[in-house]
């Protein structure tokens, strides 16, 4: 099952009417309270944070606001609770939220931790006495489906993207305040029904929420103990999770001469050596030893401190290992913050092989948050103002897409199978594509036209790469090369794409453009007109109309 992602939450805030609730009847705040809050929110980031436009826009997010300062008076503290980290959400960065914690409303927490692998999400851990439930597939919350869970919950979340949905985001579906505000279960109950499917059986089983700290997890994985269970076989543990109360650790495959490096955080280890230490041993120990591999295992690695960064990448340069093919780094859905900065740096100076999953942040975006309570909820919302950019604008993705795309079943993860290791550890073989862009360019540039045809498609449908933006690649080569004054250029790239992106108002945009530029007018004309209408409300169909005027 692959569920996309993506935010459906227009126009169902219109019917968030307080209902009925089996944890609290009474409201600690008054609506002028909730309502003074709100509005000194949103005066705050005008003032102070006006930067922080660049995904949503002004007018939209202050529509938002208006809505919900309306709905305040007919809604419950935690409806309204849920409504600000909405508000908040609606940035579009994982730096900026609304902490639940701390506020004059509290929340509760369903004894389970989701997780999702490729064949679905999974219950990865729970507590003792719901046996029954661990290592089932979750099919529905409520009356929702799991995929209209999804969609609904996500717009609590400050998500830069799907990956930081998969890594953050699930948490949300195991709070009962938040499930109920979304309308994901019909009343506020601490009590929440599963549709579950374990070993052909498709059942319902009932948690039943209690205190928010009832489930620990570690790097988004529950830790078995004090009542807690987890589907995963304890009795061996993946190299990925050895030793994972240590930042970093080192393992050296004397079989294969690969050097594995697992780094968890972007900070100094108080237990072991200094991150500057830590690296100098280990490329002491590849300059002196038979080393063939390195591979870097970041994918639990939620950041800390960008500036320590330094040793790994000045370390990197100098080492035999810096070429391709024998320097890889795992890449995953908890990839974000100052390890975000680390593999942007990986990615422009070292000969470096991503293998895994995108990461969970955008390449250049707002960190490095400050505090801003709000004076009577007592809740903090943490509001980004730091711009990282560590790519030219022109080149800044979601996230960094990995070079060869590997994903894990729920059975592998249970069985301590690691085939994203197995993925860096394997050959490359000379047919395979690790730049996907850069082979097409060079093709393109060769005059090999109807190669660049055949390979785009091959390319574009090929899983290693399902997640490069190709769309948004082939639209920024075509611009790139029409604002170049190459005209024949763009009318090839936009045609070919278009044709492989077909409902793509973006990439028709830019064809219809480069056929305006080549003095085709008419033809031009038919596709801004198909353009208008497959966007009617959207910027491209506006700039496509403006153009036909």
């Amino acid at each position: 099952m692959k569920i996309q992602l993506k935010r459906l939450w227009t126009g169902l805030g219109v019917f968030l009417l307080l209902m009925s609730s089996g944890l609290s009847a009474q409201n600690q705040l008054s609506a002028s309270q909730w309502q003074e809050d709100l509005d000194f929110l949103q005066k705050t980031v005008h003032q102070d944070y006006p930067f922080l436009f660049k995904k949503v826009t002004a007018k939209k997010w202050d529509g938002e606001v208006a809505q919900l300062r309306a709905q305040i008076p007919n809604m419950a503290d935690h409806e309204v609770m849920v409504g600000l980290s909405r508000i908040i959400a609606l940035f579009e960065y994982g730096h900026t939220y609304l902490s639940l914690n701390g506020g004059k409303v509290d929340y509760h927490k369903i004894p389970v931790n989701l997780y999702q692998f490729s064949d679905g999400i999974f219950i990865e851990g729970t507590t003792q006495g719901n046996e029954k439930a661990l290592g089932a597939k979750v099919l529905k919350i409520g009356e929702k489906s799991i995929d209209q869970a999804i969609a609904l919950i996500y717009p609590t979340v400050s998500a830069e993207n799907d990956q930081f949905f998969k890594a953050y985001g699930l948490n949300d579906l195991t709070i009962p305040e938040i499930l109920h505000a979304q309308r994901i279960i019909p009343e506020h109950t601490k009590d929440v029904v599963f549709t579950l499917e374990k070993d052909g059986e498709v059942f319902t089983h009932t948690f039943t929420a209690g205190d928010k700290g009832a489930i620990k997890t570690q790097y988004s994985l529950i830790q078995p103990g004090d009542g807690r269970i987890s589907a995963r076989d304890q009795s061996t543990t993946p190299l990925y999770l050895k030793e994972i109360n240590k930042i970093y650790n080192f393992d050296y495959n004397e079989a294969t001469k690969t050097v594995y490096v697992r780094q968890s955080q972007v900070q100094d280890d108080p237990s072991q050596k200094s991150i500057a230490d830590f690296y100098g041993e280990v490329f002491d120990f590849i300059e002196n030893n038979e080393v063939d591999r390195f591979i870097l295992d970041v994918r639990l690695n939620g950041g800390g401190n960008n500036y320590l960064n330094k040793p790994i990448i000045t370390g990197l340069l100098k080492s035999k290992v810096n070429e391709v093919g024998k320097f890889f780094c795992i890449i995953g859905r908890r990839t974000f913050s100052a390890c975000q900065n680390m593999v942007n740096e990986l990615d422009n100076y070292t000969n470096v092989i991503f293998v895994g999953e995108p990461t969970a942040e955008n390449l250049n975006f707002y960190g490095d948050n400050r505090k801003l309570l709000l004076p009577n909820s007592g809740f903090t919302a943490r509001l980004s103002w730091a711009w990282w950019q560590d790519k030219p604008q022109w080149e800044n993705q979601e996230w960094m897409p990995p070079n060869i795309a590997v994903a894990t079943t729920f059975e592998q993860y249970v069985n301590n199978e690691d085939p994203v290791l197995e993925a860096a550890m394997a050959d490359i073989g000379d047919d395979v594509v690790l730049d996907p862009m850069g082979h097409l360019t060079q093709l393109f540039m060769a005059g090999d036209l109807e190669k660049v045809n055949s390979e785009a498609a091959r390319l574009v449908n090929d899983p290693m790469h399902q997640y490069t933006d190709f769309e948004a690649l082939f639209t920024q080569a075509g611009y790139n090369l029409l604002n170049s004054d190459q005209v024949q250029g763009a009318l090839f790239v936009f045609d070919m794409s278009s044709k492989l992106f077909t409902d793509s108002t973006q990439l028709y945009l830019g064809l219809a453009e480069a056929l305006k530029a080549s003095g085709s007018l008419e033809q031009a004309k038919q596709v801004y007109m198909k353009v208008s209408q497959m966007d009617p409300y959207g910027p491209h169909g506006e700039k496509a109309r403006k153009a036909l005027e």
